[in-house]
């Protein structure tokens, strides 16, 4: 379901209610899951100590709160900070066993229509109060998905009056308003009234919706400033009286998808931008009313702005407001019944090349799990994905064997520039070892201007190196590197060549692909480099499998180092010469120390 409210925060108090929480989480694409210290097992949550201040803390974020709990507790969480009920966040109780969803606050900011969604998806109730979807069925201040309304204060009188049984005028003059016929006492007559319609118009005891009736086509030389297109946008749309709240979206040639003033527009305008190709453009060619054969020999289509706006509205569509010329800019106007822009055209594609961590959800960030659940489809190594277990519901994966990295990156890229919403998955951290370097390195080799188009976002993950180094201690708290022995793709002597400098600089190292079943003498070699430099007794960390089943983190040294004891699932971390190994009890640390005991002697 579409979530307008942005963040959503799944809250857990008690194991009983962590299960629920966990349909609550998977049936809000996006939604984290949060648990309580000490009462919600398992590593798939963000953990937090005291309930009420993070209910709080998060609430006052403007972040949407669906706790499975008693409703006492949310009221009391967030009762000292409610201010402005126009811009809080959905706040939701779900009784333990699903059986009941209460919406608390900002009932008509989404929280109802999240609380029928949960409702469905648990089967159980939704406990909706609001007056108007009680008793009317319908939220005149909540019209669909895509409408808008310019008045908001109104919706108060009139849902009012037509609970007292008072007749509304109802005028429907663009759009379907299908959805308002579930509203006993809408007609031809009254005193108050609930206009529907394209235009910028001023209610006097009218309630002004408008649908999503118009397509808004541009286009631009490269590299337009976007103030200019907004300017020239506003202006067609003012000049011919009709309202930018009836924009269902932005539509342009493909050539464009990467234009930031496009995009720009778009956002500010709250839709979202849509392009076609040259062909579905010139396809509508015999409708143009200002058809040019420079755009056509520079393009391959008749007009872009025209075109894109009368494609974007479909064949039933009419050019309302033909092309509309800045300096650096064109604008056009076309008008549907409805338009729905998941149908239209296609979005400009984006690639996410993503790490994901050593594998357990907890060490998964925030970011990286929210664009997971915005994708539609799923690159990676077939075990990495099935690391992100419910994450991949709805998905379409793409699995790849180990050692097809190149033909991974290559799809990942393909698939985002025909449009589509992409994740390329790799484990720990996306930079290091991993896939990003690869994906630029295609785009930067091959330069194809439909690749060039892909809106690319490289998100962090924990890696190895740092998972390794947490569960040993703080064994890199000071200088370090990182050493692939792997000479799959970088030759032997220029490896040696990096340990002998790492060695003579005493950096703490981090060796990534240590051994395989083939290379089984480069792993001894950068012992005995290391040996010249540091002592036999330097400490020396195996991590193997970290955050998996099966995840062992065992301290040796440096003399003690045996090949035997690694495999490609082995991460091997070799301190430095001051590196260090205290024991406290039952638990035992390395470190390595920056230089504080210097500044305590002095």
């Amino acid at each position: 379901m579409d979530v307008k409210q942005g963040r959503i925060a799944v809250i857990a108090v008690t194991e009983a209610g962590a299960a629920t929480a966990r349909k609550v989480a998977a049936a809000l694409p996006g939604a984290e899951l949060h648990g309580r210290v000490g009462r919600v097992e398992g590593n798939d949550h963000v953990p937090f100590e005291e309930t009420t201040a993070h209910i709080r803390s998060l609430f006052s974020q403007g972040v949407g709160v669906v706790g499975v709990c008693a409703a006492g507790i949310l009221i009391r969480s967030v009762a000292s900070i409610l201010k402005d009920k126009m811009a809080e966040p959905p706040l939701l109780a779900v009784s333990p066993d699903g059986a009941s969803v209460v919406p608390l606050l900002g009932g008509h900011h989404g929280a109802n229509r999240i609380a029928r969604h949960l409702a469905a998806a648990l089967l159980g109730h939704a406990a909706v109060t609001t007056a108007g979807d009680v008793s009317l069925g319908i939220a005149l201040d909540e019209p669909p998905e895509g409408w808008r309304v310019a008045n908001p204060e109104a919706a108060k009188p009139v849902a009012a009056a037509l609970l007292a049984g008072e007749r509304v005028r109802l005028e429907v003059e663009a759009g379907e308003a299908g959805w308002l016929s579930a509203a006993p006492g809408l007609g031809d007559e009254g005193d108050l009234g609930v206009r529907v319609t394209d235009h910028d118009v001023m209610g006097d005891g009218e309630l002004i919706l408008h649908p999503p009736v118009l397509t808004l086509g541009v286009g631009c030389e490269r590299g337009c400033d976007a103030a200019e297109l907004s300017a020239l946008a506003h202006q067609t749309l003012d000049e011919a009286g009709l309202s930018a709240r009836s924009v269902a979206l932005v539509a342009s040639l493909d050539l464009k998808a990467d234009e930031a003033a496009v995009h720009a527009l778009a956002a500010e305008l709250g839709v979202p931008a849509r392009f076609f190709t040259a062909a579905e453009l010139e396809a509508e060619a015999p409708r143009l009313v200002t058809p040019s054969e420079v755009v056509f020999r520079e393009t391959g289509c008749h007009g872009v702005s025209e075109g894109a706006a009368l494609a974007a509205a479909g064949a039933a569509g009419e050019l309302l407001v033909p092309k509309i010329k800045s300096a650096r800019a064109t604008c056009a106007v076309a008008k549907a019944t409805a338009i729905d822009p998941a149908k239209v055209g296609r979005p400009r594609g984006r690639l996410f090349v993503m790490g994901i961590g050593p594998g357990e959800a907890c060490w998964r960030t925030p970011e990286v799990s929210r664009a997971i659940a915005e994708c539609s489809d799923l690159v990676g190594y077939g075990l990495y994905l099935d690391l992100l277990g419910d994450a991949c519901a709805g998905k379409v994966r793409h699995d790849g064997a180990m050692g097809a990295e190149e033909a991974r990156a290559r799809q990942a890229i393909e698939l985002a520039a025909e449009g589509r919403t992409v994740a390329l998955v790799c484990s720990g951290d996306a930079g290091i070892y991993a896939l990003a370097t690869l994906v630029f390195e295609l785009l930067d080799k091959e330069d194809r201007p439909a690749w060039n188009r892909v809106e690319i976002s490289v998100l962090p993950g924990i890696s190895a190196l740092q998972a390794a180094a947490a569960r040993a201690g703080a064994p890199i708290n000071h200088d370090f590197c990182t050493i692939s022995l792997s000479d799959l793709l970088t030759p032997w002597d220029i490896i040696e060549r990096r340990v002998q400098a790492a060695a003579e600089g005493d950096f703490v190292i981090a060796f990534y692909n240590p051994v395989s079943m083939r290379r089984r003498d480069q792993l001894p070699a950068a012992r005995a480099a290391l040996l010249k430099h540091r002592p036999a007794t330097t400490p020396v960390v195996l991590a193997r499998n970290l955050g998996r089943g099966g995840e062992t983190v065992r301290l040796t040294t440096l003399e003690a180092l045996n090949v035997d004891d690694v495999d490609m699932l082995t991460l091997v971390l070799v301190g430095n010469s001051e590196s260090r190994v205290t024991k406290r009890g039952a638990a035992e640390w390395l470190y390595t120390p920056r230089g504080y005991a210097k500044k305590w002697e002095a």
